[in-house]
């Protein structure tokens, strides 16, 4: 027997359904009228119908996703590269240009973000590469990007759509970042709880407003979560009576200052003769050392050649 469903919502979302000009649109009703449906023994067949149909759409999304082989842009990955993770319409095109003043749209319009979008924050007088790729559920969704990147932000408007996130993510092995957005909508209370869950499955989280001015302490601290994700060495470079190049190098911990010649150039530390070293590393400013010495974050090294 048909059941007689009379929530208005539920009305709205089946009308949204079949006027969806795509599976992704047909994918975002159809959860709509499932979580309107009616939760009783008679409404038994209908919530089974309407998961059957969303299984099939899932299907039809995943089997477009396969067929795409890398990405449509040739983007080359940085050093240090965060990729921002989300669904349609969670505030990753406001994210990123905050963080980075790249020129994004920014829409309510479900699937504006068509292709990634690469913005570069730099941070502690290091460069970020951040790449926003459309919504996770979309056909658009670049996977090779996420499967690559160093750190992955899952940006969300509530916390129960991280689960879902994270089920659809490819293999990765990546530090990931939690973000809940619209902070400006939730009370002290919603923040406190909100908090809470995300501390007791042990994430790194940040609660924010992607709307520019309204917490501009929590986007500060969210840059900082970001540059604390990668475990690098900042080292800086001169030329002897020179003053040092202000963009440092980027290196994995326990490089030496072989590596460091070797990173200016393949087979630069073998016309190496003399090097000075400034900073946490050395014993006084200016010291001599081996091409055997360990570097720390914000050394800074002079290379004298033959």
């Amino acid at each position: 027997m048909p059941v007689n469903v009379s929530d208005p919502e539920y009305s709205k979302a089946e009308k949204e359904y079949f006027e969806a000009e795509d599976a992704e649109r047909r994918l975002i009703a159809l959860n709509k009228m499932i979580s309107h449906a009616p939760k009783h023994k008679s409404s038994e067949n209908l919530l089974a119908n309407l998961k059957t149909k969303r299984k099939r759409i899932e299907g039809e999304i995943e089997k477009k996703q396969k067929r795409r082989r890398g990405t449509k842009m040739g983007i080359k990955k940085g050093e240090l590269q965060v990729v921002i993770v989300g669904k349609t319409n969670s505030g990753k095109s406001s994210l990123i240009k905050l963080l980075t003043n790249v020129e994004t749209k920014v829409s309510s319009v479900p699937f504006t973000t068509k292709e990634p979008i690469v913005g570069i924050l730099n941070y502690n007088e290091t460069p970020i590469q951040l790449i926003e790729i459309p919504a996770i559920e979309s056909e658009e969704f670049e996977r090779g990007i996420v499967h690559t990147s160093d750190t992955i932000i899952l940006i969300a408007r509530k916390f129960e759509d991280f689960e879902e996130i994270e089920k659809k993510l490819p293999e990765n092995f990546a530090k990931k970042l939690y973000v809940i957005n619209k902070s400006d909508l939730l009370t002290s209370e919603e923040k406190r709880k909100l908090s809470a869950k995300l501390q007791s499955k042990k994430h790194n989280f940040e609660i924010i407003s992607s709307i520019p001015y309204t917490n501009p302490e929590s986007i500060e601290e969210l840059k900082k979560k970001i540059f604390e994700t990668f475990d690098i060495l900042r080292i800086f470079t001169k030329e002897p009576g020179k003053t040092r190049k202000n963009k440092p190098m980027t290196m994995k911990p326990h490089s030496t200052v072989r590596d460091a010649a070797e990173k200016i150039l393949k087979g630069f530390s073998k016309k190496v003769v003399e090097t000075k070293i400034w900073g946490p590393s050395s014993k006084f400013g200016g010291q001599i050392v081996g091409l055997n010495h360990e570097l720390k974050d914000m050394d800074t090294v002079e290379f004298k050649t033959r």
